[in-house]
């Protein structure tokens, strides 16, 4: 398994709540609902970096 590393994260309380009412919902810890949205939000943004690498390749987007 990866080495896990600890950092302090300060959030308002009310993100706080939601967070954890989600986790709930989810069947995970707040601990494991964070890392699992911090986990997608990268997966989304290599993937939006992908296909922009990509139209730039094709000419997509760019002006005559």
């Amino acid at each position: 398994m990866a080495q896990r590393k600890s950092f302090l994260l300060r959030v308002p309380k009310e993100l706080l709540d939601e967070l954890r009412s989600w986790a709930a919902q989810d069947m995970r810890s707040l601990n494991g609902q964070i890392e699992f949205l911090l986990r997608d939000a990268l997966r989304r943004r290599k993937k939006s970096e992908r296909m922009e690498d990509e139209s730039q390749e094709q000419g997509v987007g760019k002006k005559p």
